[in-house]
């Protein structure tokens, strides 16, 4: 690896793998905003591979959101998740990239997959109806990089991460996603001084986290490896309750108030746990706890908030 151009480098994920690459001697990064270079255009990411002919490429781009936004945009949600993937991997071949690392997400599974999810129940049963759209085109893009590999000799795999949290996170009050969305709403209640915050449901679905760090640290595995997986799960292999997830935020953020659940709310999924054998027996183990991840996001939040770049 020489030349990696990482799409998507602005986003948690993107971000994450530029502070892990940039500690590789000998790698250059190749950089694009989505105001320098449109995903969605093909003949604009055909040209930016012909005059870049990077030899290693690492599709981390994607329109994500939470329950509410998928649920609410599906159609931008299939639309440009298909068109970055069709454009990032076909584009690359026919540019000559011999390697390529699509990343996905376990909500690829089925909704009632067995738990843990372990790669071979891909595509067994129904999806989760509200992300549906979004993990369509995460299969489709997963799908491609296989039978690219097995019809032109390629190294193009791909990487499902669990739920993943991190610096430069999206805090949208409706948009992002379950870890964010907790720390804005305690920041902001211990700022207000609320004496509770609501919490949707029981508590009791579970739910796995992953560091983004951990997961660039996987990626960066995953490329040295000569003959990777086509599709290989990311995790740290446990899970914990949103019950005690909310309770954990509630300590790192500070927020001394009360949590009011309320039961008529619904509870999603009841469990969504990677199996990570996988990944585990080629050699690679997750290094940050969740309680030390956390206390680093709310310090990044506080210094996004305070510098004006807090997304979302």
């Amino acid at each position: 690896m020489k030349k990696l151009f990482i799409s998507g480098h602005t986003g948690m994920v993107g971000g994450a793998l530029v502070r892990r690459f940039e500690e590789e001697a000998g790698v250059t990064l190749v950089l694009r905003t989505r105001k320098e270079l449109d995903l969605t255009d093909q003949a604009a990411v055909r040209a930016f591979y012909a005059a870049e002919k990077p030899d290693t490429v690492i599709v981390a781009a994607g329109k994500v959101g939470g329950i509410h936004a998928n649920n609410t945009y599906p159609a931008e949600f299939i639309h440009e998740n298909l068109a970055i993937a069709t454009n990032c991997i076909h584009g690359a071949w026919v540019n000559g990239v011999k390697r390529l690392l699509f990343l996905g997400s376990s909500c690829i599974y089925p909704k009632l997959a067995p738990q843990p999810m372990h790669e071979d129940c891909l595509l067994s049963s129904a999806l989760e109806p509200t992300n549906e759209a979004y993990a369509i085109a995460k299969i489709a893009g997963l799908k491609m990089a296989e039978y690219y590999r097995n019809q032109y000799g390629v190294t193009y795999h791909s990487a499902m991460p669990t739920n993943l949290y991190g610096p430069g996170d999206n805090y949208h009050p409706q948009n992002s996603h379950v870890m964010p969305a907790l720390i804005r709403r305690f920041h902001e209640a211990k700022n207000a001084g609320l004496a509770e915050v609501p919490a949707w449901g029981t508590g009791s679905p579970r739910r796995e986290f992953l560091h983004a760090d951990d997961l660039a640290d996987a990626c960066a595995f995953l490329l040295r490896l000569e003959n990777p997986p086509d599709l290989v799960n990311v995790g740290c292999g446990t899970d914990g309750t949103i019950r005690e997830l909310v309770e954990l935020v509630a300590e790192v953020v500070g927020y001394r108030g009360r949590i009011v659940w309320d039961a008529s709310k619904p509870d999603g999924t009841p469990r969504k746990l990677l199996d990570t054998s996988r990944i585990n027996q080629l050699g690679w183990q997750p290094r940050v706890s969740l309680k030390d991840g956390l206390t680093r996001t709310y310090q990044s939040f506080l210094e996004e908030l305070a510098a004006g770049r807090l997304r979302g």
